[in-house]
């Protein structure tokens, strides 16, 4: 009898653990709230969500490696601006205020790739081509990127824009251009009328062609990058990239407790790491005392600071100076 007792009290401790991570916890995120911080945080993410959903998430794979030229930009003789909003610097261009959002699918390397291709394309234009290049036909069809939804690599969508190419297409069921991403948003954060996450979305099957209703044809919409590239692990080189030739893609490493910024100047506090993560540089500034790197998120606007976050600047803060990478149409 007793050791039925103690078989009923683990069941019920491991069904516990299932409903609630730490991570996740009410308890958690007090503890952030209580700290003197550079940053607020609140819950983004419903806390009966798995963290194994959360982790893939993080979609730079482990083994990603640049493998793209640095560029040495400038001799910078002078400082750069205190801030910089490519929003503002590149009004005439929609996409660079646009928060994507990746499904359940560690899609966020090419995400952060097609997000800078599609604003710079409109910036070297000067306003005249607002291309979305779609996020579909980089995770499905860019076999040297990686594992498509199990993660990839960030220089290699670049490569793979200048030697091969890619087409249009916006978010999921947009009908815009010739690939619309094909996984749908789900609910991954706090009650809303999305669809409820599952666990791995699978990588959707590389199809070379345009949906019916776009009158283009797919080997006539693809379109190419001319050139790819990393930016040194430099402050001044990374300001001045981004001023000159628009938003850059960044990486660094997410730790628990990001899941939970609202607002500020994020800086780690506590938690352990979950992966790399990839995301879309825009510009920097400095709030309260504390130098930032405005960044866009591809979770939806309802996460963080309506989808944006800041993160610190110039100290190469969870690495993300480390991997900063761009190309231009």
């Amino acid at each position: 009898m007793k050791s039925l007792v103690v078989l009923v009290v683990v069941v019920a401790v491991a069904a516990a653990a299932v409903v609630e991570d730490p991570t996740l916890s009410d308890k958690f995120i007090k503890l952030l709230q209580k700290e003197k911080s550079t940053w607020k945080a609140g819950r983004n993410f419903n806390k009966h969500l798995s963290m194994r959903y959360i982790r893939h998430l993080m979609g730079v794979h482990p083994d990603s490696k640049q493998h793209l030229p640095k560029v040495y930009l400038h001799a910078i003789n002078s400082e750069n601006p205190t801030e910089f909003d490519s929003r503002t610097a590149w009004s005439m261009c929609p996409t660079i205020s646009e928060i994507r959002d990746q499904g359940s699918c560690g899609s966020c390397w090419a995400f952060g790739a097609v997000e800078v291709m599609s604003d710079r394309m409109c910036i070297h234009s000067k306003g005249k081509e607002n291309f979305h290049f779609s996020a579909e036909d980089l995770v499905s069809c860019c076999h040297f990127c990686g594992f498509g939804c199990n993660g990839g690599f960030p220089g290699s969508a670049f490569k793979y824009w200048v030697n091969i190419g890619l087409v249009s297409g916006g978010a999921y069921n947009s009908t815009q251009g010739c690939q619309p991403y094909e996984i749908p948003p789900c609910e991954h954060h706090v009650s809303g009328p999305r669809p409820k996450c599952s666990e791995g979305g699978n990588t959707p099957k590389c199809v070379k062609k345009c949906e019916p209703s776009y009158t283009v044809d797919y080997n006539q919409d693809l379109h190419l990058g001319s050139k790819a590239y990393s930016i040194a692990k430099d402050e001044q080189q990374i300001q001045y990239e981004i001023m000159t030739n628009g938003p850059v893609e960044g990486a660094f490493t997410v730790y628990a407790d990001f899941l939970h910024y609202k607002s500020g100047v994020y800086q780690h506090l506590h938690g352990l790491p979950l992966g790399g993560h990839a995301i879309r540089v825009l510009g920097w500034g400095v709030e309260n005392g504390t130098p930032y790197w405005l960044c866009a998120n591809s979770w939806n606007r309802d996460w963080g600071d309506n989808g944006y976050f800041k993160i610190l600047r110039g100290s190469d803060h969870c690495g993300i100076e480390s991997e900063i990478t761009a190309g231009l149409p």
